[in-house]
């Protein structure tokens, strides 16, 4: 089943009854609404005057929601998640916590190597020259140690944004608005399957900031992020403006967790794919697979 994604832009009481979220408004000719709460993903609440009961969030969390919540200027700052997210939580901490330096090392040359090869993907449909994406994806070698992410990171930005002075960066000139909000709905996304897989978020393969508490989802995500940038694109070309993120534009990008994605020869909804993925990572420190299972942009 495809999870739904809820977006409360306005002010709003949510509560719970009968296993379902029940969304009050302050204005009482609004109609009160109700929403299974097992076909729930992600819940952002943006407006600062919701308010939201104790018994909800215990029933979003059982049910492993991933639920953000903004700042005063509209952007996600905080992720809720469950503290136990998988009967077996605590031999597979113990997997992740042990595997090998030449394992994490391995994994991380074959998430790069998806990454740029769904990069050149995304370059291909727009006809942009791809080849030498795809020779990059190729000779990625144990750990990155080469930096291939970072070369083909500068052909990528500069052929795909053609905004003039654009460079990437979390406090650059649009679109760089629009891939900040995407990105962080991806991460939100990609740390809910992780806890899902039993595993820890914090814990990652290749990012390890100590300040960092999402490295691994951080790592997992790098494929999933040409998705995001399709989005992006199609804004960029549909809308009159983007400086700013009106409510149409967060819709656009909240759909991010329903696109379709291409993974192991069929194709699933991002946030089931996502679930794919993070399963065979614990497969893959659990000692009885030897890839992560990533979607191909086709």
């Amino acid at each position: 089943m495809i999870k739904r994604t809820l977006f409360f832009g306005n002010p709003a009481y949510l509560s719970t009854k009968n296993e379902q979220i029940v969304i009050s408004y302050p204005d009482k000719e609004q109609e009160t609404k109700t929403v299974a709460i097992e076909d729930i993903g992600v819940i952002v609440l943006e407006n600062q005057q919701i308010t939201i009961t104790n018994g909800l969030l215990e029933k979003l969390t059982n049910n492993n929601v991933a639920l953000i919540n903004c700042d005063q200027y509209h952007l996600p700052i905080g992720l809720l998640m469950p503290l136990n997210g998988h009967t077996e939580q605590t031999e597979r901490f113990k997997n992740q916590i042990n595997a090998s330096v030449p394992l994490k090392k391995n994994l991380w040359q074959q998430t790069i190597s998806a990454k740029i090869m769904n990069q050149a993907g995304l370059l291909k449909e727009k006809g942009i020259p791809c080849r030498k994406m795809e020779l990059w994806a190729k000779e990625v070698t144990s750990g990155d140690a080469l930096n291939h992410e970072s070369r083909a990171a500068v052909y990528y930005w500069q052929n795909l944004i053609t905004v003039d002075d654009f460079t990437r960066g979390q406090k650059g000139i649009p679109p760089n608005n629009l891939l900040n909000y995407g990105y962080a709905i991806l991460r939100a996304i990609t740390a809910r399957a992780i806890v899902s897989s039993g595993m820890l978020p914090t814990l990652g393969i290749f990012h390890r900031n100590k300040y960092n508490s999402y490295c691994l989802a951080d790592d997992i995500m790098e494929p999933y992020r040409p998705y995001v940038d399709l989005i992006v694109c199609h804004i960029m070309e549909t809308e009159d403006s983007y400086d700013e993120l009106t409510t149409d534009i967060k819709k656009q990008l909240l759909s991010i967790a329903s696109i379709d994605v291409f993974i192991d020869g069929k194709n699933s909804p991002l946030m089931v794919a996502m679930s794919r993925t993070t399963h065979s990572l614990h497969e893959c420190f659990e000692g009885t697979a030897r890839k992560i299972l990533y979607p191909v942009y086709v």
